[in-house]
């Protein structure tokens, strides 16, 4: 006798327990498993120790925002995001799909308008997570933690060496030109900005590379940009 297949993981992060109680009783009859949480943290917590299949996220959260950790979220972990929010604005709406999510659905909403929301971003069959740590080397970075190590001592970034470093890993082995980068990290056009680039690619070497002077790790692309090698 064959196994049932697996059921479909929705994690719920909403501070409002009614409202949880609501979409939990809704998924739970339609066959789905539901785990939860009340804010930020915990959801982003639960996101790693669960891996669920889709997320359903309140903007308005206490603490942190929800687009704080629909950003975060995005660091790491590319399951479909429905957005569920009071905010009706066009400009609410378009930030959130901008910074990642998948869906965008106003309260009030009907149960029935939920659930075909969901079929749709199924439909789409992504993968559950990426991988949460990278390693290279002596190089280890938990995008999940947002925290990076050589030889398991914790380095301390700043939040625009620790944005270049994670862009980095997101693409390790891939050549990243200046432009890409600049736009990524500084929202920059300009490509004659190069020198904050490489004053920044300095300071990660100098926290990452045995010998920043010849290094292993970030390697430079003449003319180009770089790419973040992926050692054993």
């Amino acid at each position: 006798m064959s196994a049932p297949p697996a059921k479909t993981v929705v994690l719920i992060i909403d501070d409002e327990v009614q409202m949880r109680r609501l979409i939990r009783a809704c998924l739970e009859r339609n066959n789905y498993e539901v785990v939860e949480a009340a804010t930020g943290e915990e959801g982003l917590s639960v996101a790693i120790q669960s891996q669920p299949h889709v997320i359903i996220l309140d903007l308005g959260l206490p603490e942190i925002d929800g687009t704080v950790v629909l950003r975060r979220l995005r660091e790491w972990c590319n399951v479909p995001i429905i957005v569920l929010s009071v905010r009706d604005r066009d400009s609410d709406k378009v930030s959130a799909l901008d910074d990642g999510a998948n869906d965008y659905l106003t309260k009030p909403f009907s149960t029935s308008e939920l659930l075909a929301r969901l079929r749709v971003v199924q439909r789409n069959n992504q993968p559950a997570a990426k991988a949460t740590v990278f390693n290279s080397g002596k190089l280890q970075v938990d995008l999940a933690a947002r925290t990076a190590k050589i030889n398991g001592q914790t380095l301390k970034l700043s939040r625009i060496e620790y944005s270049l470093l994670r862009y980095f890993v997101q693409n390790a082995g891939r050549v990243l030109t200046h432009g890409q980068l600049l736009r990524e990290i500084w929202n920059l056009d300009d490509i004659e900005k190069t020198a904050r680039l490489r004053v920044y690619v300095t300071y990660l070497r100098e926290k990452i590379e045995a010998n920043p002077a010849k290094p292993e790790l970030i390697i430079t692309v003449p003319g180009v940009g770089y790419r973040l090698e992926a050692l054993d």
